[in-house]
């Protein structure tokens, strides 16, 4: 099984940049489907990116398009979000995880998601 942990959360000002990483422990973890998620307290785990097997395809978010970046390196077993122009509105807990059912069509529900790291917290002030 493969076990996910995310770092690069924080603080930050509207306007600024974070990046996040996903690092995957355990079995192979080039083969499938990457996503981020995020979510605030009494809403649902919402979509914000992912991206296939090979890096080939991105999907996002229509929130988030033009200001977010996801990219994986199957070599280093890591997934990066890359945000720019954040906004106050962006603000939730962000997960990475892994659609052990998919390599290359991306799903934006949650429920295809198999695997789930932790998540880090992701404050923008404004």
């Amino acid at each position: 099984q493969v076990q996910l942990v995310e770092s690069g959360g924080g603080l930050v000002q509207a306007g600024g940049s974070l990046r996040l990483s996903c690092a995957a422990s355990g079995r192979t973890f080039s083969n499938y489907v990457m996503g981020w998620f995020r979510q605030v307290p009494g809403k649902e785990r919402e979509f914000v990116a992912a991206i296939s097997w090979n890096g080939g395809i991105t999907v996002y978010a229509d929130s988030v398009k033009g200001r977010f970046t996801i990219s994986r390196d199957n070599a280093k077993r890591t997934v990066a979000l890359q945000m720019n122009s954040l906004k106050p509105e962006d603000t939730a807990v962000y997960f990475c995880a892994e659609d052990q059912n998919r390599r290359t069509a991306v799903e934006k529900s949650s429920y295809e998601y198999d695997v789930w790291g932790q998540g880090t917290q992701v404050t923008v002030s404004s």
